[in-house]
């Protein structure tokens, strides 16, 4: 006779089934969990990547001005004006009027220049109009910039962000004629209250307008009567949670740029 051993319990059975079931069902699920997980992993490092773009001090590469002689780096960096340790910081500010108050970095400045601005904010005095410009040289222990650069942009009510082509000229030529190879610029239309328009669409007008004042200069000094100095880089300011679309607006700006 032969001895074929105890037969296996129900229970053992049971278990054995269910254990073979379960194998063959991971087995059968395990493409479709391995292409989630791929898939969970693409979705997530645009955002790791925006994360990091965000996070304050951090600076991010938006791309180059393609000039005959040379090209300029444009960086877009999340810091306030009130902070910048640079040669040239430039900043805009609305007419001076009493119903364009100073708000988050443009108060900070304020205070940081004892009150200063308010001072000078009166119609006869620093008037804010459309292009007028004022240079302020901080004293130390108040702004760690060097210079700083006031801009007029004019009546807030109608502001358009077309003013700002003329902006980024001026920030160019000031630049230009301090000899300052690394200028820093903060739009500031938000700190002065204006909030309907996109930063991205501000961001891409400056830089069209210093383009247009970067390559007028070029001519000039193939001509032999530009100033000397050049300029290597332009730090773009914008606040942490409005840096990327600073940055998108800044990169759709210099595709769009005429060829050389």
């Amino acid at each position: 006779m032969i001895n074929c051993g105890q037969a296996p319990s129900r229970r053992r059975l049971f278990h054995d089934l269910f254990r073979f079931r379960l194998n063959e069902s991971l087995l059968r699920w395990l493409p479709c969990l391995f292409l989630a997980g791929l898939l969970l992993a693409a979705s997530l490092v645009p955002r790791l990547t925006r994360g990091q773009a965000t996070s304050a001090g951090t600076t991010v590469p938006a791309g180059e001005l393609h000039l005959a002689k040379g090209n300029i780096s444009i960086r877009v960096l999340a810091q306030s004006p009130a902070e910048t340790d640079t040669q040239l910081q430039a900043i805009c500010l609305f007419r001076s009027d009493p119903a364009n108050q100073l708000h988050a970095s443009l108060a900070e400045i304020n205070e940081k220049l004892n009150g200063l601005l308010d001072q000078i904010r009166k119609p006869n005095l620093f008037a804010g109009e459309t292009g007028e410009t004022l240079l302020l040289t901080p004293r130390p222990g108040t702004l760690r910039a060097k210079a700083l650069l006031l801009i007029g942009l004019g009546d807030s009510s109608n502001f358009d962000p077309g003013r700002m082509d003329m902006v980024g000229a001026i920030v160019y030529q000031e630049a230009i004629r301090l000899g300052v190879s690394k200028p820093y610029f903060a739009p500031t239309i938000l700190d002065g209250g204006v909030s309907k328009f996109p930063t991205g669409q501000v961001a891409g007008r400056v830089l069209a307008g210093f383009a247009r004042a970067a390559r007028t200069d070029e001519l000039i000094r193939d001509s032999g009567m530009g100033r000397g100095g050049t300029i290597q880089s332009l730090t773009f300011l914008a606040g942490a949670t409005h840096l990327a679309d600073t940055l998108e607006g800044i990169k759709r700006a210099i595709a769009s740029l005429p060829a050389q």
